[in-house]
């Protein structure tokens, strides 16, 4: 049964695109068939991580929602960038990086119900096991709607008041919308904090699951991007941790 996962955070800058990359790889490292959609169209980047650049990108998401293409034709196979030890696979779904484009579909829009149908028609005209989408930060018609239609939610937040804050706002959309598995993931946490204290902080503030707790990382943010991090430092406690969450989401 494919799972269509949405990876959100109410704020810019928690890593939310990192722990969608991470994912990705630690699935299909198990032998998945995995997709990822970057649909955070105004500021893309996850396809760094995969190390894409533009001439990588034959076609993009803005490509398909504009009708130049179909959704499977905007995939690109890049399972060999991450590792060669993989045994699944990995599509990508990138937004164009190309500045006039960013901004046409800033100006103009776009379907957002055209988009939804191709989430689907994504995982099965590639015999998905998995599809992650990584959105916008923030909630717009784009973001609710794919809340909507996804199995699960991670929600990407960091131990801070205007994060608190603005996670409060995902959590009870969340709620009202009936997502089937709901997992917070508290992410650059100090090396000051307790986790077992902020875990039960946000526990007990949301009333939602606490996926992981992420500690900050110099190694992190020495790699700036340029790889997947459970990949490069698999014996990481960062590394342990983002496989203890990719557990979860199959089960």
């Amino acid at each position: 049964m494919s799972k269509i996962i949405s990876v959100h955070s109410f704020r810019g800058g928690t890593g939310k695109s990192n722990t969608t990359a991470n994912l990705a790889a630690l699935l299909a490292t198990d032998g998945a068939r995995v997709g990822v959609v970057d649909t955070d169209i105004a500021s893309p980047g996850i396809h760094v991580l995969f190390n894409m650049d533009e001439s990588d990108m034959d076609h993009t998401l803005n490509d398909y929602l504009w009708g130049k293409c179909s959704i499977d034709e905007a995939a690109h196979d890049i399972t060999k960038n991450v590792s060669a030890d993989i045994t699944g696979k990995i599509f990508m779904v990138p937004s164009s990086i190309k500045a006039g484009e960013i901004a046409r579909i800033l100006r103009e829009g776009y379907d957002v119900g055209l988009l939804n149908d191709g989430f689907r028609d994504l995982v099965e005209k590639l015999k998905l096991d998995y599809l992650l989408i990584d959105t916008h930060p923030g909630l717009n018609e784009e973001t609710l709607l794919s809340i909507a239609i996804s199995d699960a939610l991670i929600i990407i937040m960091r131990p801070d008041s205007q994060d608190y804050q603005g996670t409060i706002v995902t959590v009870d959309v969340a709620k009202k919308l009936d997502v089937p598995k709901m997992l917070i993931v508290v992410n650059k946490v100090p090396s000051q904090f307790n986790p077992a204290e902020v875990r039960a902080r946000v526990e007990q503030t949301y009333e939602a699951t606490v996926g992981a707790i992420f500690p900050h990382s110099d190694e992190m943010m020495t790699l700036a991007s340029s790889g997947i991090f459970s990949v490069k430092y698999p014996d990481n406690v960062m590394s342990k941790s983002m496989r203890e969450l990719a557990n979860m989401l199959k089960a």
